[in-house]
Order: C-alpha cells, then sequence, then structure tokens
C-alpha cells in the first residue's frame, strides 16, 4: 500500500498561523497530498484545536515540526535548555491534540549554529544532550508521540550530522518517545550511501522528509529515488513521506538553509512535480 505523502507548509510560508494555514491545508488536499507537517515556530502561531478540526474536514492527516531558532538548544553552549525543553513540551502537547504521532525537528542546537568539538567535547555534548532530552522524551511517550531528532549537514550543525552519529548519541532513549527524522537533502551531503544509511537507520526511523538533492521538487534531481525508496521498505519503514522545501522570502528558514534562489517556477508547482513523482514511483 502506497505510503502518506504529506507537505510541509514551509514550502510556501513562514510562521505558519491560524490565518495562512486553512488555504494552504485546502490546497495542499487538492493536489493529492494526504497529510500537511505543520511547523510551531512560536506557541500559540495556531490554535491546535480548530487545526485538528480543519484536517478532520479535509481528511488530513498531521506532523509537528519544530522550529530550532535562536537559543532553542538542548545543548547549553548554544541556547536555553529549560526554555527549550518547555517549547519541546508545547509541541507535543499539539501534536497530541491534533492527532499527530510525531514531532520532528534537529532538537539539539538551533539551526544554522555550528562549533568545532574535540572528542572530549563532543563525548560531554552528547552526554548532556542525553540528560536534557530524557525528561522531554518521557513526556513524549506518555502523550504518545514521538521526538523524531533529525541530523542535519554539517553547514546547518556541528552536532548530529549522520545516521551512525544520530543512532550513537541518541541509543539510550531511541524507542522511548525517540525516534529519528530522516531527510533526503542531507543524506545526500552526508552519508556516503544514502540508501545504505536508511536500512541502518532501520526501526528507529519515526518519520522520513523528502526534497530533490537541491531543495526542489523529488524526481528532477540526481537522487535514485527507486533506491530510496526500496531502503525505506527494506527499514520497515512505512509512515509518511513529507515534502520539506522552501522559499527564499522565508525569513525564519532560509538564511539557516541557505535557500537563496527560486527552486521551482513557482511553489505550487514544486508541490505538485513533488506528489506526481513520489506517486509514479509507488512510493
Amino acid at each position: 500500500m502506497p505510503r502518506t505523502i504529506a507537505v510541509n507548509t514551509w514550502v510556501w510560508t513562514s510562521p505558519l498561523t491560524d490565518a495562512t494555514l486553512e488555504p494552504l491545508a485546502r490546497k495542499a488536499a487538492g493536489m493529492g497530498y494526504q497529510a500537511l507537517e505543520l511547523p510551531l515556530e512560536n506557541i500559540g502561531d495556531w490554535d491546535p484545536a480548530t487545526t485538528r478540526d480543519l484536517l478532520a474536514d479535509l481528511g488530513l492527516g498531521a506532523i509537528v515540526v519544530g522550529a530550532m531558532g535562536p537559543r532553542r538548544s538542548l545543548l547549553a553552549r548554544a541556547g536555553d535548555v529549560t526554555a527549550t525543553q518547555d517549547y519541546l513540551r508545547s509541541c507535543i502537547s499539539a501534536a497530541r491534540a491534533v492527532g499527530a504521532a510525531v514531532v520532528a525537528g534537529p532538537f539539539y542546537a538551533p539551526t544554522g549554529v555550528t562549533w568545532r568539538m574535540t572528542q572530549d567535547e563532543r563525548r560531554d555534548a552528547v552526554r548532556e544532550l542525553r540528560e536534557n532530552l530524557e525528561p522531554v522524551a518521557a513526556a513524549a511517550e506518555a502523550a504518545g508521540v514521538t521526538l523524531a531528532i533529525e541530523p542535519l549537514n554539517r553547514y546547518e550543525t556541528s552536532v548530529l550530522n549522520t545516521v551512525e552519529q544520530s543512532l550513537d548519541a541518541l541509543a539510550p532513549l531511541l524507542g522511548a518517545g525517540v525516534g529519528l527524522a530522516l531527510d533526503t537533502y542531507h543524506l545526500n551531503i552526508e552519508e556516503k550511501k544514502p540508501a545504505d544509511a536508511i536500512r541502518a537507520a532501520g526501526s528507529a526511523i519515526a518519520h522520513v522528509q523528502v526534497c530533490g538533492s537541491d531543495r526542489g521538487a523529488v524526481g528532477e534531481d540526481h537522487t535514485d529515488w527507486p533506491e530510496i525508496v526500496r531502503a525505506l521498505d527494506d527499514a520497515g519503514y512505512r509512515g509518511p513521506l513529507g515534502l520539506e522545501s522552501f522559499t527564499g522570502e522565508n525569513a525564519t528558514i532560509a538564511v539557516a538553509a541557505s535557500v537563496w534562489r527560486p527552486l521551482a517556477p513557482s511553489q505550487d508547482e514544486l508541490a505538485a512535480r513533488s506528489i506526481h513523482a513520489l506517486r509514479a514511483l509507488g512510493a
């Protein structure tokens, strides 16, 4: 049976609000998407109860996506740990309210913030990450929600770049409210063989995001998409595939993700071409 195909509202706008949610949800449903990735950049940007009712009316599922802006970090050197834990608990509450099983994002440090680490410093960072993530993971597990932690490419973080690093760092918590969110864009940059990395992640995969290797449309790039789909099958992942791309007008994400030019003739075309390609793959 084909997987659920979702689209992130960052394809079109930022931040997502109650005012922008309804037209985007209707547009996505009209294109054939079956779920929305809902970024929660700031608590209160959109109302979970209103969102739940809208998605139910349109027959859309939901994935909540966290936004790791300035000072959001589970590592003290990069931000306010307590505030970040509170933010993640709010994301979990929003996910539970809208019926989302996953909250996905790079929840260890602000996106776009990097620093050098010795081996000892990296061990300390991993220990701190585990300690600060554990109580939030417990809250997620109690709510029936999984925090899907996303490794990013080397230009967006220096903490978790690869599947191997992520499995090692998160090992004590995996399966207890914690999994991995894999993004084909980052896999393309950091993994020697993205399909092998997907297979290595195996049952730890909690969510998968997709886009072209240039952050554009799926299928118009050099990614071996049939092999990616085979690897997901081999890993036993049958969850949603979420299209995540951005517009250069996205003030929150564009600089951190280095989106400096249009990635398609229009954002609507990017979304339409991607779902067509994914369905043609039998994804």
